[in-house]
């Protein structure tokens, strides 16, 4: 029998009361001890806020090379603008050599710079400047649209998770008033040649930050999730849905009673599917840069210990980045 993939409803969430809404915070807190990856419906952003977003960003990677490499990051390690391929090997986070990833990406970071910060790596890591594709009309505005709608969608998540772990629903909002979250359209073009060995769209890796909101596109395969005992689990589009999964920091502050569980894209299973190229959206949110991370008490039985040191959540993200960009 097929492993059915948890959905959530964070509208139904939100308008719960007493037991009903004990239930699903207990349901999500399962779900994140087992992988860390469920679907969120009833998530309130408009369609036609998704759907900009999406015919705005094929449209910029259906442009020329040349075109598209105006809008290329200046340096290797930039984080933002546009990363063509064999820019990325995301394996290497693991420390696993790997060729690069088979994709191309447009990377955006926060819309605003808080008032007051002055910290050098801050300003030139997550608040660097976004390049802006010049000849893509209503590029922009679409994706600052979609940007704020993910912010705003994942500041409800961290609520929905504060009550999965027993905690106040605004706890974690001390620790996102100016989250360092990213923004990026991936594309995994036409495969025309075969892959090198240990080669895929994007390799086996763990998201960085608190949590990661992926739309696929519907009717694409490729993203896997990673079991216990190492096999691979598919994970579906899902209609209306984005699909939600925590990253290592949440792990971090969680002590482990949470998973940043280990996902990849991989290629195309036979030549006719390899025809297809495959796009979708990846929303990372990140705590403030200098929101600590350490262990949540709550997580804390009577006689266990902290397993990970504090960190600062801004170079925490800058480290891990750096050892994916491909020199």
């Amino acid at each position: 029998m097929p492993e059915l993939f948890p959905i959530v409803s964070l509208h139904a969430f939100e308008t719960a009361r007493g037991d009903r809404r004990r239930a699903m915070a207990e349901e999500v807190d399962r779900i994140c001890r087992s992988s860390g990856f469920l679907a969120i419906t009833g998530h309130g952003v408009p369609d036609a806020v998704i759907e900009a977003a999406w015919s705005k960003a094929k449209a910029f990677f259906d442009q020329p090379v040349a075109v598209k490499q105006q809008a290329r990051a200046p340096y290797p390690g930039y984080p933002y603008g546009y990363l063509g391929p064999n820019s990325e090997a995301l394996a290497a986070s693991r420390g696993v050599a790997t060729p690069p990833d088979l994709k191309e990406s447009f990377n955006g970071g926060p819309l605003a710079v808080p008032p007051g910060l002055t910290d050098k790596e801050a300003l030139s890591f997550c608040y660097a400047e976004t390049i802006w594709p010049a000849a893509a009309e209503g590029f922009r505005d679409a994706w600052e649209t979609y940007y704020r709608a993910l912010e705003d969608l994942a500041a409800r998540i961290m609520k929905l998770f504060a009550a999965a772990l027993t905690l106040p629903d605004d706890y974690f909002a001390q620790f996102i008033g100016h989250p360092v979250s990213a923004l990026r359209a991936l594309n995994y073009p036409e495969q025309t040649a075969a892959p090198q060995p240990g080669q895929l769209r994007a390799g086996a890796h763990s998201d960085y930050g608190s949590l990661t909101i992926l739309l696929p596109q519907p009717g694409s395969k490729g993203l896997q999730i990673e079991r216990p005992d190492g096999s691979w689990m598919d994970v579906p589009p899902i209609p209306g849905a984005f699909i939600i999964n925590i990253g290592d920091l949440m792990q971090r502050w969680t002590n482990d009673r949470w998973v940043s569980t280990v996902h990849r894209v991989a290629n195309p299973a036979d030549a006719e599917e390899a025809k297809a190229r495959r796009q979708s959206f990846a929303y990372f949110h990140q705590p403030d840069w200098f929101a600590e991370i350490k262990c949540l008490d709550v997580c804390l039985g009577p006689d266990e210990v902290a397993k990970y040191p504090p960190v600062l959540s801004g170079p925490y993200l800058m480290g891990k980045f750096k050892s994916t960009v491909k020199g």
